[in-house]
């Protein structure tokens, strides 16, 4: 099939460059316009992809202790039954699991060390259908907490800040107090460790501890379970299975894990959009290159352009010669970049380490961060957008050169030659 003469000479001019001297500046120059287009969609790709991989490590951290959504009297009371909620919660299509639990804030003492922490009251064997960590534990730990035996569990972080181990026993003292003839008097209660738990996420590891539904419900005084746990197929679709629920059950209040990790949620959300807006400033000042090779290309073939127009060409025609040479510099750049992108993102599990011991450095020590490998995970939602406007920037690079070229005034070019 024959191509567009335009299409035909302006791949022509993309290739050319070996004949003069200043041909070959003009190709260097376009060289460096599609190597930088290339570099600045790598760049982007391989960031966004670290950036969802550190993303995703913590999320899965974090809810491998947390629901995904959590279903609630709102006054803080005991459900009614919450059976029956969790009945009508698994109507829900997404909804794989339902667990009941207790949840408040508490002081907890080892002597004169005290720390403020979230205790949850759950049942070991149904809370084993939601959390990934109970689920681990169930068997081991968790089996320690039966009802009336006072059973504590503990984060790591926060056993080590209390200076506690299993079998040791901590004071754990509930909020609001007990009103006595010599006034109000705080209700505490003596737990004994029954072991810890390492969830790799710091908020948790140093703030949460679980005791047994039962225990919880005698000591905060509550008839039963003040909340229902919901593990989904898909931690994406969490918000909106929510709102679902919330609708189905306007009594109650629902929340995901997306509201109740709001700050951090937030943030990471606001980093990859910064992180995506500084990173395409560098592809459009590598698009916008492209002006100046173009510009260099329309002077030098001014001679060419004049011919072309005696012969009938059109300054529409003209004008897509140029389109053409600019766009092919861009679609090069941009595969390249996005093979280029690709390739480091998904290999950085290879490429960091050998980086690491060829300097003799480590970029996450274990003793510092929680994560000590570079996690990478590309996504097509990012991926795509990267393309089209690395696409996009490049073909508007050449609007002004091409439009300049199509004005050419044949007399005026062909008067010296």
């Amino acid at each position: 099939m024959q191509m567009p003469y335009e299409w035909q000479i302006g791949w022509r001019y993309t290739r050319a460059g070996r004949a003069g001297r200043r041909n070959r500046f003009i190709s260097f120059i376009s060289g460096v316009s599609m190597l930088g287009i290339g570099l600045g969609v790598a760049a982007l790709i391989i960031v966004l992809s670290v950036m969802n991989g550190f993303q995703k490590e913590v999320r899965d951290r974090m809810l491998s202790v947390i629901s995904h959504v959590e279903v609630l009297e709102p006054t803080g009371a005991a459900l009614p039954d919450w059976r029956a909620v969790a009945a009508q919660a698994r109507q829900q299509p997404q909804v794989q699991g339902a667990a009941p639990f207790i949840a408040t804030q508490a002081l907890l003492a080892r002597g004169d060390n005290m720390r403020g922490v979230l205790v949850r009251g759950i049942d070991p064997a149904e809370e084993a259908n939601v959390t990934p960590l109970a689920a681990r534990l169930r068997d081991t730990t968790l089996a320690r907490l039966r009802p009336g035996a006072w059973q504590i569990v503990l984060g790591a972080e926060l056993a080590r800040q209390l200076g506690v181990a299993p079998g040791d026993s901590v004071t754990l003292v509930a909020p609001g107090g007990q009103v006595t003839p010599a006034g109000v008097v705080p209700r505490f209660r003596a737990f004994t460790v029954a072991g810890t738990f390492s969830a790799g996420h710091y908020e948790y590891d140093s703030s949460l501890a679980l005791i047994h539904l039962d225990d919880a419900a005698r000591l905060f005084r509550v008839e039963g379970p003040t909340g229902v746990q919901l593990r989904l197929a898909d931690v994406n679709a969490a918000r909106a299975v929510a709102q679902q629920i919330g609708t189905s059950m306007p009594q109650l209040l629902v929340r995901d894990w997306t509201r109740t990790n709001a700050a951090w949620f937030d943030a990471v959300q606001i980093e990859k959009r910064l992180m995506f807006i500084i990173l395409t400033l560098i592809v459009a000042v590598a698009a916008f290159n492209l002006v100046s090779t173009l510009v260099m290309t329309v002077t030098d073939k001014r001679a060419d352009i004049a011919i072309l127009r005696t012969l009938g060409a059109s300054p529409r025609s003209i004008m897509g010669i140029f389109v053409v040479q600019g766009a092919a510099s861009g679609i090069i750049g941009t595969l390249g970049g996005t093979a280029l992108g690709l390739l480091v993102a998904l290999n950085v599990g290879t490429i960091v380490p050998a980086i690491e011991r060829l300097l003799n450095v480590s970029f996450l020590p274990g003793s510092i961060y929680v994560i000590n490998h570079m996690p990478s995970d590309p996504q097509r939602g990012d991926i795509i957008p990267i393309v089209l406007i690395s696409l996009l920037l490049a073909l508007l690079a050449t609007l002004y050169p091409s439009w300049r070229a199509s004005r050419v005034n044949p007399a005026e070019a062909l008067r010296y030659e």
